[in-house]
């Protein structure tokens, strides 16, 4: 069976170190959402303008097309991306059952400190509020909540045990 993982959440919460140190520790491949943005969707953020439904959809659409072609290669994959919404989720997912999401949870203040200390990122940290605002934390059964504050060995020791009592990963 085909892995395609998803570490979503807003910006800050780790989705890349995350992302990255799991591929690495699985033997997987990882891709970036922010690869797949638009120049002009980067151009907005870096100057503070909360994307809409119309820029993301492109974006989600492209990261749905590169999630396809890993799973029909029958290549397991990491991806990152904040993935905000149910309806964002169910466009990446598609009608894919390799597909899972794992949520990165923190506070808006340590979110905040986070993107204060962040260098030569695209995304303006005045944006935080406004994904806040847009996300809608998935349900239970729609995705690992984890607690973001742990360190990264921590974060990616919890998915892989999640995975493996998911029956995704041989124990």
């Amino acid at each position: 069976m085909v892995n395609i993982v998803v570490i979503m959440g807003v910006s800050g919460s780790g989705k890349t170190t995350t992302g990255e140190n799991l591929a690495a520790r699985l033997g997987w491949r990882f891709s970036d959402a922010d690869a797949f943005h638009s120049a002009a969707n980067k151009e907005k953020m870096a100057h503070g303008i909360a994307l809409d439904d119309n820029d993301r959809r492109p974006w989600l659409e492209a990261m749905h097309a590169a999630m396809a072609a890993a799973e029909a290669a029958g290549e397991d994959h990491v991806f990152a991306c904040s993935a905000l919404k149910g309806a964002y989720r169910d466009v990446l997912r598609g009608d894919s059952r390799a597909v899972s999401f794992v949520m990165l949870a923190l506070d808006a203040a340590a979110l905040a400190d986070r993107l204060s200390k962040r260098r030569g990122h695209f995304f303006d940290p005045a944006l935080l509020r406004s994904q806040l605002e847009t996300l809608e934390a998935p349900a239970a059964d729609e995705a690992l909540t984890v607690d973001a504050t742990h360190t990264p060995e921590q974060i990616v020791d919890e998915i892989v045990d999640w995975l493996r009592r998911d029956g995704r990963l041989a124990a």
